[in-house]
């Protein structure tokens, strides 16, 4: 029986699916890890023993999550080799997740590690010279197998020992998934997910709005950006208020909802109790505007933003009540609609 272990780094696309399953259709035990941050899913860490038997099931493949988020929220701050076309540092993301997987090559008794990458498939991150760089980078040189490409490149480590037959490996290049999709009906995979961004730091819309957060548009500073600041960004309507100050606002019953649940313990929400609307959070509202002079103008600005976006009384917009909720306790301010013109400069 073949003991041998390896580690897969499994995106859950095609390229990864396959890249697992050659090797360990060769009787090596394939151990995918599913590296996950705010960034791309992050939402798998509710339902991970959901998704493990997932994976399972359709690909017979073994996943787990592993959480790089606090590591790659500092990794944005300055990426050794920059950024890509927004704001994604597709190179050092790479090194990152090899990095991590050849120091948990100990724990599960690994001899090497597998990706899905295919040579020349991404302008960015998979040209060989920077295929080459990242294997430097992440000290993995010789361990690291690419069973798609490993035909167009020498052979590694494990091919030399014997480990993995090389004459049972590709040599795909190049960005069409033809050969792919071939493959992948030889080993009986239908039901897999179509190519598509997962990374919100390829969308020029959110990576624009994340990369202005990291040059410091709200008044929160860059030493505590946390795991719930990242994904607020990706909920709702943002806005900037005078003086620096972060809002968020739902735009339907789920966003509002998951405000409620990303609500850390500075901040303020306020919203409509007896009419349909916004729910909106003032963000460390505790710290930074609680106590201060501009307190009850900065109130009075984001109730009126919430009867702004609340729904309309025949037709019109009318002055309504919002509940303030902060500190454990419970305020009602009474709002006008704020005029568009009033906050037009402060959408993010």
């Amino acid at each position: 029986m073949n003991e041998t272990t390896a580690l897969g780094l499994f995106s859950g696309g095609l390229d990864s699916i396959l890249a697992c399953r050659i090797i360990g259709d060769q009787g090596i035990q394939v151990r995918a890890l599913k590296f996950v941050t705010p960034f791309f899913d992050h939402a798998l860490l509710e339902r991970e023993q959901e998704y493990q038997q997932e994976v399972r099931k359709k690909y017979g493949i073994a996943v787990e999550l592993i959480d790089l988020s606090n590591g790659y929220i500092e990794l944005l701050r300055n990426p050794a080799h920059g950024f890509g076309k927004n704001f994604n540092p597709c190179i050092d993301c790479k090194i990152m997740m090899l990095s991590r997987a050849r120091e948990l090559m100990a724990e599960y008794h690994a001899s090497f590690l597998i990706t899905g990458e295919v040579l020349g498939q991404r302008p960015m991150s998979q040209r060989r010279d920077t295929l080459n760089v990242i294997e430097r980078d992440a000290v993995c040189k010789d361990i690291l197998l690419r069973p798609l490409s490993a035909k167009l490149m020498e052979p590694t480590l494990p091919e030399r020992q014997g480990l993995v037959d090389r004459d049972r490996l590709h040599g795909f290049s190049g960005r069409g998934r033809k050969p792919q999709i071939r493959l992948a009906r030889e080993l009986g995979i239908t039901d897999f997910p179509a190519p598509a961004g997962g990374c919100v730091l390829t969308d020029p819309n959110l990576a624009s709005r994340i990369e202005r957060f990291y040059g410091g548009l709200f008044v929160t500073r860059r030493d505590q950006f946390q795991v719930n600041d990242i994904k607020l960004l990706l909920v709702g309507r943002q806005f900037r208020l005078p003086g620096g100050h972060w809002l968020v606002l739902g735009r339907n019953e789920q966003e509002n909802d998951r405000l409620v649940e990303l609500r850390g313990p500075k901040d303020w929400l306020l919203f409509m109790p007896e009419r349909p609307g916004p729910t909106a959070l003032l963000r460390r509202a505790s710290k930074m505007v609680a106590g201060t002079v501009q307190e009850a103008e900065i109130l009075s600005r984001v109730a009126g933003l919430v009867v702004r976006y609340g729904r309309k009384t025949e037709g019109r917009l009318l002055p309504g009540e919002v509940e303030l909720e902060r500190d454990g306790g419970r305020e009602m301010l009474q709002a006008k609609p704020l005029a568009d013109a009033t906050f037009r400069d402060w959408f993010v």
